[in-house]
């Protein structure tokens, strides 16, 4: 539509405080694809196209005034807008006033109570004019073999996650849902704030993980890293975890479980002690990680993932809320657990192993 005729086009988020969380990216990409890098000039903050067209990139909450002031918009495509806040939605649409302008929203269903789900999906029905489609894998012819590699995965050993991320139904059992206190943004660290890393081990259908976040003011989680993968071979494994830069410098806490993954990683200069297991041990770990606000980098998708269905049981006859926790969706968060282990015990007064 750019490249024939000049316009406007506003790409959206709820949080974007730099443009690598932007769709710029993505955008990017596709002019390569189609063969238009003749057509547009890609610079730092935006893209142009020899017509006039422009790509603009702004974060909703995180920069309000900027869409107040914005005049003659054809387009705004608003992404992952499941997150989008309803004063957002109030501030955006009446400000896109121009002739025949459009907003686009694009998002994985979450709850019904979710701003954007109940402008589009809620009992009333959706606005006039509005247009409205479900893009699942189904209608897209191009849907690459290792995408489609997850979802069955997902299929088999998750139908819940399998309908959600896959089929855009709305997420089950929110009330099960373990962890409440969390959002997606990004934030500068404080310089003396130590991080912490936590693996988890995995290889046939389990993945091996390792997180880096840092506990900020005893009260903010930061969860800035992750890599993750799916039948990591014991010897690819350090190649994995120096995708996480600084990992092989500072102490890593993991499952103890893998005594023989953790001697080969020591052996080839890593710093990984197993955590303690015990009674009760999960249970704590997990009752810290809801005491404290967590921020998770947007860069973190599986650990997003984790946060969103881990849950706990519900009894089969009456779907009431069980006090036990499901044993799936968890890796990520297990990784977080023995990360902050001894700043665990460190913060409740009781013993801990100095981190060196």
């Amino acid at each position: 539509m750019g490249s024939q005729k000049p316009l406007r086009i506003l790409c959206a988020r709820e949080i974007q405080k730099s443009i690598k969380t932007s769709v710029k990216q993505l955008l990017e990409d596709k002019i390569k694809l189609l063969g238009l890098e003749w057509f547009y000039q890609v610079t730092l903050t935006g893209i142009v196209g020899r017509n006039g067209t422009q790509f603009l990139f702004e974060g909703l909450r995180t920069n309000p005034e900027s869409i107040k002031s914005m005049e003659g918009i054809d387009i705004v495509w608003v992404e992952e807008a499941s997150t989008v806040s309803q004063a957002s939605i109030d501030l955006l649409v009446p400000t896109i006033r121009k002739p025949g302008s459009e907003l686009w929203f694009s998002w994985n269903p979450r709850l019904k109570t979710d701003p954007v789900d109940a402008m589009f999906r809620g009992e009333d029905g959706p606005p006039p004019r509005t247009i409205m489609f479900c893009a699942n894998f189904t209608e897209n012819p191009w849907f690459p073999e290792v995408l489609r590699e997850e979802m069955e995965w997902d299929r088999k050993r998750d139908p819940d996650k399998y309908a959600h991320i896959w089929l855009g139904q709305y997420r089950r059992n929110s009330e099960a849902a373990v962890f409440k206190n969390w959002r997606i943004d990004e934030m500068t660290v404080p310089p003396d704030v130590t991080p912490y890393y936590g693996a988890d081990w995995g290889f046939s259908v389990d993945p091996t993980v390792l997180v880096k976040c840092y506990l900020i003011d005893k009260r903010t989680l930061y969860i800035e890293a992750e890599v993750y993968k799916v039948g990591c071979e014991i010897d690819h494994t350090p190649a994995l975890f120096s995708k996480i830069p600084g990992a092989k410098r500072w102490p890593i806490r993991a499952d103890s479980a893998r005594p023989e993954t953790i001697s080969y990683m020591n052996r080839n200069g890593w710093n990984i002690v197993g955590a303690t297991k015990g009674p009760g041990s999960i249970e704590d770990g997990i009752a810290f990680l809801q005491s404290v606000d967590i921020i998770v980098h947007p860069s973190c998708k599986h650990c997003i993932d984790e946060l969103t269905l881990y849950s706990y049981k519900l009894d089969k006859l009456t779907q009431e809320v069980l006090p036990e926790l499901e044993d799936k969706e968890n890796h990520v968060i297990d990784a977080l657990r023995y990360a902050l282990e001894e700043a665990r015990k460190a913060l409740a007064g009781g013993p801990s192993i100095r981190r060196l």
